[in-house]
């Protein structure tokens, strides 16, 4: 029941008693009657009190007339207009189809992800899905509501749950139509798959450093109980393993987190330049440590990209950390920062001097877990995971990584925006 204000109660229930003033009079008339009869006069007042309450009761009342104020409820108009407009609030791909396999309609959104399908338009020629068509016909025959689920691979991988109903006495000349969506569940499907390749991944690289931390801790518990020196010593190998555990679920974590929005292009203005000297400031202790020396070489002029200033830190951190590491016996990485302003393509290269990557892995080592070189990769405390992270952050700036190397004459890393 609508709320009312107190002055619209206060009014009713005046008119209410002025309406009905011989019932009042009654009501007094039979409590003075029973006052005298010695019935107790609470006893008279919770009767006289229960039956105005049932005399101003409204619920027995009908309904009041539409006014100009409070009109009248009407029908919605059986009209397509009526179905373009509900269906254009929606947020997933709808089309219309009569019972001859036309498209009668489509919705904004279905128009953004399919492209405009004109009027009258054989369903067919645009949705080649035999699945999709077989169940659409049979909705039609049988008149039952079908579904299923559809995978895409252009223009990118999209995963619908598409389904078809009857729309009952839409149009009034009682034509049939039907209505198919498409639910995208791509983004679940992707996170469920991101779930699984983290258990396993993380299962696999998490074996050998867990097996290690184990048999110093039982050695510890055993032979070494009474040792100080071994105790100094298994301490901090344990202490580097947990360290390496704790490098790897990070770098698990941030391609988890790098991959659910690789769709989503950053849009920040980032200049390069003073970017690219932040990220050899913060690697000059251990390019010292390593007796590496870095040297940059920009223009003068800004640079900018389209891009998120944290992820593109992340992205030259991994190259120029991997080309002091493993390119350590040249003692020098060049960085330099080319294009712009029309002069053809901005692109950022990280030289090293070092042994060179066999021609044979240049394809694979963006792969997580993927290494040329497996013990070196773990002596220098790689997780296997830094080239699959700056692969990802470029996919989403639109930008590609390119790789040329020769063995015993260095490698460059180039990223290309």
């Amino acid at each position: 029941m609508l709320l009312q204000t107190p002055r619209l109660i206060a009014k009713r229930t005046i008119d209410t008693l002025r309406d009905r003033y011989w019932v009042v009079l009654l009501s007094l008339f039979i409590g003075a009657a029973l006052i005298a009869a010695g019935v107790h006069l609470m006893a008279v007042i919770f009767f006289w009190l229960v039956l105005m309450i049932a005399l101003l009761n409204p619920r027995g009342e009908a309904p009041a007339p539409a006014t100009a104020a409070h009109p009248a409820a009407t029908p919605l108009t059986p009209d397509l207009s009526v179905l373009v407009a509900a269906f254009n609030a929606l947020d997933m791909p709808i089309l219309v189809i009569s019972a001859d396999e036309t498209v009668r309609l489509q919705n904004e959104t279905a128009e953004k992800a399919f492209g405009a399908i004109p009027a009258n338009t054989d369903l067919s020629a645009r949705v080649r899905s035999p699945g999709i068509l077989d169940m659409v016909r049979e909705t039609i025959a049988t008149g039952k509501p079908n579904q299923i689920e559809h995978s895409e691979r252009l223009p990118s991988d999209a995963v619908y749950i598409v389904r078809i109903a009857a729309a009952d006495n839409v149009t009034e000349t009682g034509e049939r139509l039907f209505v198919l969506s498409f639910r995208d569940i791509s983004q679940a499907r992707r996170i469920d798959r991101m779930r699984s390749d983290f258990v396993a991944n993380a299962s696999h690289e998490l074996r050998t450093p867990l097996a290690s931390l184990r048999g110093f801790i039982e050695t510890l518990q055993g032979p070494a109980r009474g040792d100080p020196k071994a105790h100094e010593r298994f301490l901090g190998i344990m202490h580097e393993q947990a360290t390496r555990m704790s490098r790897l679920v990070d770098d698990l974590l941030s391609l988890s987190r790098l991959e659910l929005k690789s769709h989503i292009a950053p849009d920040e203005t980032i200049d390069l330049a003073p970017l690219l000297g932040h990220v050899r400031d913060s690697l000059a202790p251990l390019a010292q440590e390593l007796n590496v020396d870095i040297s940059l070489d920009f223009p003068t002029k800004a640079v900018t990209v389209r891009g998120d200033r944290d992820e593109l830190i992340e992205v030259f951190e991994n190259l120029i950390e991997n080309a002091c590491k493993y390119g350590q016996e040249g003692k020098k990485v060049e960085v330099r920062l080319t294009g712009g302003d029309g002069d053809g393509p901005i692109e950022v290269s990280v030289r090293d001097h070092g042994p060179g990557i066999p021609a044979e892995h240049v394809p694979r080592i963006t792969e997580r877990f993927y290494r040329v070189n497996v013990e070196a990769s773990r002596t220098k405390k790689g997780t296997g995971l830094g080239l699959a992270i700056v692969k990802h952050i470029l996919t989403r700036h639109r930008a590609r990584l390119i790789v040329q190397s020769e063995v015993g004459k260095g490698t460059v890393f180039t990223v290309r925006f």
